[in-house]
């Protein structure tokens, strides 16, 4: 069953859905649907509706809804995947594998080592591309909501932005080679369904032992994901598989 996200929240739903933007190219001219076809409908708050395509115009797709759906996929706590900037498009694979793992934002930072420095004319493109990447990976993971991804934020301002999390981690590869084990688990114990998780990775350098001692001092469990070194974009994907598992498959 297609799913799309309309721009509403339930409550302001009654038993008809429009649909507009690029979904509508996709539903007539990529999938040729016709009147009668069903397809899935996520308003902003999360609630899925099964619709039933009514009729077409030039830019909207009218579709009334059948019936109200209690199905949730989202992961029992929030996770804000916060990325030092890497290189390439290890980002846009973060934000797509990490959309199907359930993160619930991507706040993507200016690290010490950060190579990638990002033009400010071209940040508004790439935040729309990465928007873009994370709305058709939701879709097709079935989530129920649509991460929310930021602009490139200093180092300075990421601190603030996590001040208003519940629990906060750093991965650090020197905790790893060190052979700590406990600090992520003693994390997760401090975790309770509809808390928020603030996870913090370095680029492809590292994190500096500066922006470590400063993540220690606001709070930051520093933790080790194992005893192997990880990539700046396999780090994120490790950390939402041991949320689901921990707080999801275990119980």
């Amino acid at each position: 069953m297609q799913r799309y996200f309309i721009s509403e929240e339930k409550a302001n739903v009654e038993s008809n859905i429009m649909i507009t933007g690029d979904d509508v190219h996709h539903i007539t001219r990529v999938l040729r649907m016709q009147p009668g076809s069903k397809i899935v409908c996520c308003t902003t708050d999360g609630v899925e509706a099964l619709c039933e395509i009514v009729e077409f115009t030039n830019d909207q797709v009218n579709c009334s809804v059948l019936e109200w759906m209690t199905v949730n996929r989202e992961l029992p706590v929030s996770i804000t995947i916060s990325s030092g900037l890497p290189k390439g498009d290890k980002l846009e694979w973060i934000i797509q594998k990490g959309t199907e793992l359930g993160a619930s934002s991507f706040i993507p930072f200016n690290a010490a080592r950060s190579i990638v420095k990002l033009e400010a004319k071209k940040v508004g493109k790439k935040v729309e591309r990465w928007e873009k990447i994370a709305k058709e990976a939701s879709e097709q993971s079935y989530r129920n909501m649509i991460p929310t991804v930021s602009e490139p934020s200093s180092f300075d301002s990421l601190l603030k932005k996590a001040s208003n999390y519940d629990v906060k981690i750093v991965a650090y590869e020197e905790s790893a080679k060190q052979g700590e084990k406990k600090n992520l688990v003693q994390a997760f114990d401090q975790l309770k369904d509809g808390d928020s998780l603030f996870a913090v990775f370095g680029p492809e350098g590292g994190l500096t032992e500066q922006e470590i001692k400063k993540l220690e001092e606001h709070g930051f469990y520093i933790c080790s994901f194992g005893p192997r070194i990880l990539r700046t974009e396999t780090a994120p994907l490790y950390l939402l598989s041991a949320v689901s598992y921990y707080f999801e498959l275990l119980r």
